[in-house]
């Protein structure tokens, strides 16, 4: 059986890559999400083992040792990881597997995944100024918050270059950017 391919979606924080993988997962059928973990607390309607599997940071950490994680890293004082169980079990079903990633996740996953089994898009949303209201949007983020979300823009801006696809999101193109976002996705499941 040919095995699947894991779709790697980068893109800074408040790109759209969240609306643009649900779209997917409607329109694709068979699409597979991996389900990250996370020591932070669960949110109001967020549901265990759907948003994220809800760990404990020593249960996290164990796995880590224990290297049970394709990639993780701390933010905020909360860790986050991709289960290689998840990942392995998807691409050996053959199926195509969605996770919206971290650029330091993503050099970590190329160092552990065989070059054929997956593949990275970037979520373009253009400059940082485009950005900064919608990231506000979300919620009352401090100055120094905000500034270390510019830092991380900056790491992922230099990324798209790198990227094997690149979807254009920019302000008043989202129908455009689910569509395009979509056959991408197709294209690389045939």
């Amino acid at each position: 059986m040919k095995r699947g391919t894991y779709i790697l979606v980068v893109g800074p924080t408040g790109s759209g890559k969240n609306t643009l993988i649900n779209a997917a997962r409607e329109a694709v059928p068979g699409l597979a999400f991996a389900v990250s973990a996370t020591t932070r607390p669960m949110r109001e309607g967020e549901v265990d083992g759907v948003n994220y599997h809800y760990i404990t940071r020593e249960e996290f950490m164990r796995r880590v040792e224990a290297d049970e994680f394709l990639e993780w890293a701390e933010y905020g004082g909360n860790c986050y990881g991709t289960l290689r169980s998840e990942i392995e079990t998807a691409l050996s079903k053959g199926n195509l597997i969605l996770s919206d990633i971290e650029v330091q996740g993503v050099r970590l996953i190329r160092e552990k995944l065989p070059r054929e089994e997956y593949a990275v898009v970037y979520v373009d949303a253009g400059s940082w100024e485009n950005l900064v209201p919608r990231i506000l949007a979300r919620g009352h983020m401090s100055a120094e918050d905000l500034e270390k979300r510019h830092q991380r823009y900056l790491d992922e801006a230099s990324f798209m270059a790198e990227a094997d696809y690149v979807v254009e999101n920019h302000d008043g193109k989202l129908d455009e950017a689910i569509q395009e976002f979509i056959a991408v996705v197709r294209k690389i499941g045939e």
